[in-house]
């Protein structure tokens, strides 16, 4: 069935026109100048969501609207945990039953809605296997996944109501109802916060305020008092809320207290431990490791070294064989990530300006002559299909998941491709990031975000073959991207096990100035 791709915006045409003459004119956005994090999106009022606002064509993309999902995805979804255990444990013997159910009926105490982006990857000797990138609190997807289902009373409403259903309506029965209403607090992604805030009214069965926070807004329409979150109509009237569902990603934790009376999903703790910070995250994942080492289970990732001074960048580079990726550790939509292959790469990121001391080092996952040499051998992509002109692209995995009392399940999953076509040999003076770099937000100057939405690959007929995947490789996904979440809800468990935030252990393991004032900000009096 033919549809009508998404309006795109000027930036999104010249992008494109630029990748199809072969001479990309437009670099993707890296961590923006200082002058441009100061300005502010244009304002918009406090809405309020009532009951039956879901309109379908306003939470997704229009081409998704009319996509038929691939029977191969949907059969993954509807397979559930048990037979997801079965099948992952018959081909992995080595992998006791007890310990992976045990792993996906996982109560998770502040991480409860979460997405990974996974590479799929081989080494020379061509095992296979999926890889973690990062994992994201407050994840996108669900205006990218066609409808699982054609029946049902509420099968429109898709994933959204099931992220609402499960982790969220677990979380809301917590709440002390004489507190207030309820909101939504998003700063990006207005298609998906909005369809979270009109489900999120259906399912509760009461109005729902929809409500932009931005970085650095100077009057913003939500304070917080007493820790409880209040929000601000068009009339200037402040309204309590006892539960939040936080669509928050931009340095949440300069807004948002770690301690509330106010019951919030995700909580912030969830971002400080991994959620938004990649060198938390892939402490956690060390960690969590270590515990899993008897089990046959581990986290796969990158080579990764963290807490690295600028100057010692150009020396670990030197380790990796020339070629790693850079990354500011708290940015997230592709902001802040550096591929590194030459001196132009390299001297690029040296002579930036950056707000934060530390960065992290990663081993550069790229064809199978120019990957970083790591001590566990070269990863490289195994992309995409070959297309009619035998080009093969990089592209990843975005799979989100949600957990409640009855542990997690697979929410909806979409892929993205590179730019440009992976090539087998490199130049001197390449830009690399075009046949590496896969994500579709691009921040404007003006301080909001647009899409590239022309190399989304979604979940249906027509897109998903060219993965080149199977069931067992979204399992294998799942997996990674539970024993990510688990690992980064562990780690906020141990920053807040005296009931407040252990200060003194997050610096120890993440010693950057920078970031423990932009937490100071809404959390004074948990700071010794």
């Amino acid at each position: 069935m033919s549809t009508s791709p998404p309006s795109e915006t000027l930036y999104e045409q010249k992008t494109n026109a630029a990748t199809q003459a072969g001479t990309p004119q437009i670099s993707p956005p890296k961590t923006p100048p200082p002058e441009e994090s100061t300005k502010e999106p244009k304002k918009y009022v406090a809405r309020k969501i009532t009951t039956g606002d879901f309109e379908p064509e306003q939470h997704f993309y229009p081409r998704v609207l009319n996509a038929q999902i691939h029977p191969l995805v949907q059969s993954f979804l509807t397979l559930g945990n048990e037979r997801i255990i079965a099948r992952y444990t018959h081909l992995n013997p080595q992998i006791k039953h007890e310990t992976l159910r045990d792993i996906l009926s996982y109560s998770p105490k502040y991480f409860q809605w979460a997405g990974s982006d996974l590479f799929n990857v081989t080494t020379a000797s061509g095992q296979r296997q999926m890889i973690v990138i990062e994992t994201n609190s407050c994840p996108s997807g669900q205006k990218s996944m066609p409808i699982l289902s054609e029946t049902g009373e509420n099968n429109e409403h898709g994933g959204y109501r099931v992220v609402i259903e499960s982790a969220f309506k677990n979380q809301l029965s917590k709440a002390d109802m004489s507190l207030g209403g309820l909101a939504v607090i998003y700063d990006k992604n207005a298609m998906e916060s909005s369809g979270y805030a009109a489900v999120l009214a259906d399912v509760a069965k009461e109005d729902v305020w929809l409500v932009e926070w931005y970085d650095n807004d100077t009057d913003p329409n939500v304070k917080w008092e007493d820790g409880v979150l209040y929000v601000r109509d068009e009339a200037n009237d402040w309204h309590p809320i006892r539960a939040c569902f936080r669509y928050l990603t931009q340095k949440p934790w300069n807004r948002f207290p770690l301690n509330t009376r106010t019951i919030v999903m995700n909580q912030i703790i969830s971002c400080l431990a991994g959620g938004r910070n990649k060198m938390m995250a892939a402490r956690a994942y060390d960690f969590y490791n270590s515990e899993l080492v008897d089990t046959g289970l581990s986290i796969r990732t990158p080579e990764t070294i963290n807490n690295i001074t600028r100057g010692e960048i150009p020396l670990w580079i030197q380790s990796m064989g020339g070629h790693a990726v850079l990354k500011v550790p708290y940015s997230n939509a592709g902001q802040g990530v550096y591929t590194i292959t030459n001196q132009d790469e390299l001297s690029h990121f040296m002579n930036e300006e950056h707000h934060y001391d530390k960065f992290i080092v990663q081993s550069l996952v790229g064809n199978a002559s120019w990957s970083s040499v790591t001590r566990s051998g070269r990863f490289y992509h195994v992309g995409t299909i070959p297309n009619k002109k035998n080009n093969t692209f990089v592209s990843d995995l975005r799979m989100m998941v949600a957990g409640d009392d009855e542990g997690f399940r697979p929410i909806c999953i979409y892929g993205r491709k590179a730019r440009r076509p992976l090539t087998s040999k490199l130049g001197p003076h390449d830009n690399t990031w075009e046949m590496l770099g896969t994500n579709l937000s691009i921040k404007l100057p003006d301080g909001s975000w647009t899409t590239d939405s022309s190399r989304l690959i979604l979940m249906d007929r027509r897109d998903f073959n060219q993965l080149g995947i199977g069931v067992d490789d979204l399992i294998d996904a799942y997996i990674q991207t539970v024993l990510a979440v688990i690992a980064i809800d562990r780690m906020a468990e141990r920053l807040t096990s005296t009931g407040k935030f252990d200060y003194l252990l997050f610096r120890s393991l993440n010693p950057d100035d920078a970031l423990l004032r932009e937490i100071q900000q809404a959390n004074p009096n948990d700071f010794i």
